[in-house]
């Protein structure tokens, strides 16, 4: 049940068994069906949700109602941090009413911890404490990289790195979602996709 959250957490912190108690026990599984909402944009996020199985979508709404995929939130060998947790970050850390939409591609099974948990683990627990920080430098690094890589890199660079680093999520994941993921349109997409299978 949670045995793969366990396994991630201690690949940055090693925790005994009594440490490990503490976490599991602020710890619940929830379970979402293929196009279920998670998370509303609006709402604040008081969730931490690590993706046990499945796949997640979360996404942004520009002004003319058109979304935008933010992140796409998988558990596999080629998982970043970013994609292992379904959250909106900054509304769950601040929280503050969210500018992101989360939605079920596939079933998911994700293992929760509520804000007021996540707190008591961070102001009561060392480790704890030093997991939290561990997660926030790692997100910001991402996210810093993400964003130079986006303005430097042209659509096909892009579009490869994804085919190197997640191939079957381009089986998975609609085109319309992956397209906007990539900062590029539907179509151009297709050319991409119908140039690498030549």
């Amino acid at each position: 049940m949670f045995s793969k959250y366990k396994k991630f957490i201690q690949q940055h912190i090693s925790l005994n068994f009594i440490e490990w108690n503490i976490v599991k026990s602020k710890l619940k599984i929830e379970y979402y069906k293929k196009g279920d909402i998670i998370h509303n944009i609006d709402n604040i996020c008081t969730k931490l949700m690590f993706i046990n199985s499945g796949l997640a979508r979360g996404y942004i709404i520009d002004e003319n109602g058109k979304d935008h995929t933010w992140s796409i939130y998988f558990n596999d060998k080629n998982s970043h941090m970013t994609n292992l947790f379904v959250v909106d970050y900054e509304s769950f850390l601040n929280q503050t009413k969210s500018k992101l939409c989360i939605d079920v591609i596939e079933d998911c099974e994700v293992v929760v911890t509520d804000y007021k948990d996540v707190q008591f683990l961070y102001t009561n627990t060392k480790k704890g404490d030093r997991f939290g920080r561990l997660m926030s430098d790692k997100a910001y690094s991402y996210l810093h990289n993400f964003i130079i890589q986006r303005q430097i890199t042209s659509a096909k660079e892009r579009f490869e790195e994804f085919i190197n680093t997640t191939p079957h999520l381009l089986e998975k994941v609609p085109q319309y979602h992956i397209a906007t993921f990539l900062g590029i349109t539907p179509q151009h997409l297709s050319r991409l996709k119908k140039d690498y299978k030549n």
